[in-house]
């Protein structure tokens, strides 16, 4: 009966209405919510099959979602790990009861911002319970090889404040200076000593020790050619390096180094390179602790490391990386995801990589509590990508995204849902007379 339909119609209205009414006003009361993504009411018509002269009204459904590919407005903060995502990506996380359970299961969440501080046991979370989950870095700071398309790999990142470290000396550059003339006829050929300083692998400072002896000749032009030996004294003045360097003395490439002879290889390898790659310019020796460290005295042809000139004897620059002990005294995230330990005494090591969550349907993914959400069918699949990288914006510390609500604009809404409401209660009254109109002519 037509009659009827419009009476469906019409709570159908109301129906619908109520449910728009109810996402603006979860709108309104998140527009101060960080992270929070607006709600949509979606109306859709509903037609039922008619018949030649008639009609029946279907009413209207509605579907309601989140705009998650919506980005609030990011907003400066005064703490490091507050993060969020300049651009399409989210950051992925956890639950506090997943972490404290101690099952090695956690539970994946995406949010796009957060206030992560460590707790007592230097868990990053926010108040809310979110834990902030990434790649653990190994000793040296570099970051495995973990798969993209499941979080298996991600742990909870911990941070401990009160903990010291060493940063042991990897590279040492070189650029000295040797005079030309202690390798003429008739010099007394001295030794050169130069103390470089390093740290081992508990950042005690120790010191190489490179003994440079000129070569001269009896008579003649100068030999150009000098036997460096590299002593560490942490190992009682041990022999870890002996080279013989020669220096070229042509018009276009005078004072660079020409040629290195390793000096310790003998047999058939006589006369070769050994562990000075020329390449690099780098020569690697084996230092105490069992680490190897590698000087950097220059390229054939290149008069950026050590060189061989006039007469004088000059350390030009001594540059080294490394560190003694330090005391941990904050973390910073770079814009490629990369959590930085900064220590006290001036070094900073990566400790963990925090990679950017996306997926093909952002809107798809499932709503949770704390402006967290989960994938689902409708999202697609799950890709963790380098902050940066792909589709992905930069990863931004100190950092907020505000909520996506244009209050304005809801409360624009608000007044035509208002108005859509008064309608449909308008068409069941108008409905309710007729009916009575209908019931009154039996009488």
């Amino acid at each position: 009966m037509t009659i009827s339909s419009s009476l469906n119609a019409g709570v159908a209205g109301l129906n619908v209405n109520a449910s728009r009414l109810a996402t603006i006003s979860d709108n309104i009361a998140n527009s101060g919510t960080y992270g929070y993504k607006r709600a949509v009411a979606d109306f859709s018509s509903m037609v039922i099959d008619q018949t030649r002269g008639s009609y029946s009204a279907g009413g209207v459904r509605v579907t309601t979602f989140r705009m998650v590919d919506e980005q609030g407005t990011l907003v400066n903060s005064d703490n490091p790990t507050d993060l969020a995502i300049a651009g399409r990506g989210m950051l992925p996380v956890t639950t506090l009861t997943a972490v404290d359970s101690d099952s090695g299961s956690f539970p994946l969440r995406l949010t796009t911002t957060g206030s992560f501080r460590p707790d007592s046991s230097g868990i990053l979370r926010t108040d809310t319970g979110l834990v902030l989950m990434g790649w653990p870095a190994q000793p040296d700071g570099t970051i495995p090889d973990f798969a993209r398309t499941t979080a298996e790999g991600l742990e909870p990142v911990r941070v401990n404040l009160n903990q010291f470290a060493g940063d042991p000396t990897t590279k040492v550059n070189l650029a000295l200076n040797l005079p030309a003339t202690a390798t003429q006829a008739g010099e007394s050929g001295d030794t050169l000593d130069f103390p470089v300083e390093y740290f081992d692998n508990l950042g005690t400072s120790q010191n190489l020790s490179l003994e440079m002896t000129p070569t001269v000749p009896a008579s003649g032009a100068a030999s150009n050619e000098w036997r460096i030996v590299i002593k560490d004294q942490a190992q009682n003045a041990a022999t870890v390096g002996d080279f013989t360097v020669t220096f070229d003395s042509s018009q276009s490439g005078g004072g660079a180094i020409s040629g290195v002879i390793d000096n310790s290889l003998t047999g058939p390898a006589a006369g070769g390179t050994g562990d000075y790659d020329p390449a690099t310019g780098e020569i690697a020796v084996n230092v105490a602790g069992g680490g190897t460290m590698q000087l950097d005295i220059g390229r054939y042809n290149d008069t950026s490391g050590m060189t061989q000139l006039s007469d004088v004897f000059a350390p030009v620059s001594v540059n080294k990386n490394g560190s003694p002990v330090g005391n941990l005294s904050s973390v910073e995230v770079d814009a490629n995801g990369y959590l930085q330990a900064i220590y006290d005494i001036g070094f900073t090591k990566t400790i963990y990589q925090i990679p950017v969550a996306d997926v093909p349907n952002m809107n798809g993914l499932i709503s949770q509590n704390n402006q967290t959400f989960e994938v689902s069918p409708e999202s697609g699949s799950l890709f963790l990508w380098d902050a940066g990288e792909g589709p992905t914006g930069d990863m931004a510390g100190f950092t907020r995204e505000e909520s996506a609500t244009d209050v304005a604009a809801e409360l624009t809404q608000l007044i035509q849902t208002q108005r859509a409401y008064s309608s449909n209660a308008k068409v069941i009254q108008t409905v309710d007379e007729m009916l009575q109109e209908t019931t009154n002519i039996k009488r």
